[in-house]
């Protein structure tokens, strides 16, 4: 059973990797908070980060009310030790190759969640958006299923 249902308990503490960490774990990272606010550390880096979270990002995560403006992008070597979180999930081959060697050694669990690049779709910008869109909805359902929200004492 995984932890985050394990008992009912969510993890502590939960790391997105990716490649750029700018769309795919920025994303995760937002929509995790959202769903759970301050009772799991959330956090997410990449392997090259680029130098910003890439605007369609923001754009349609301010579509269901979550602010990423805020995010810069970092990389493993600016967030420290990955290895102090109860999970990571990685969004990328790339990353969770990376993951695996770093973890190899410890019993940290490890999650690979094989998630489209929207950059990838050309187009109008409304097509491109779409596949944003896309993206932001299938991490949210894996979320919801992954970490349920808890429910409310009294209900």
């Amino acid at each position: 059973m995984s932890t985050a249902t394990h008992n009912g308990r969510l993890p502590s503490s939960v790391l997105f990797m990716c490649t750029l960490n700018a769309f795919r774990s920025p994303m995760a990272e937002a929509l995790l908070k959202r769903l759970h606010g301050a009772r799991i550390f959330v956090d997410s880096c990449g392997i090259r980060p680029e130098e910003t979270i890439d605007p369609f990002v923001v754009e349609v995560l301010a579509e269901m009310g979550v602010d990423a403006s805020g995010h810069v992008p970092k990389s493993l070597v600016e967030l420290g030790d990955p290895t102090s979180f109860d999970l990571i999930i990685t969004l990328s081959p790339e990353a969770h190759h990376h993951a695996m060697e770093l973890t190899r050694t410890s019993a940290l669990e490890v999650e690979y969640w094989a998630t489209m690049d929207p950059t990838a779709v050309m187009g109008s910008r409304e097509q491109r958006l779409m596949a944003y869109r896309i993206m932001r909805d299938d991490l949210f359902q894996r979320l919801k299923r992954r970490f349920p929200p808890l429910p409310v004492a009294g209900v």
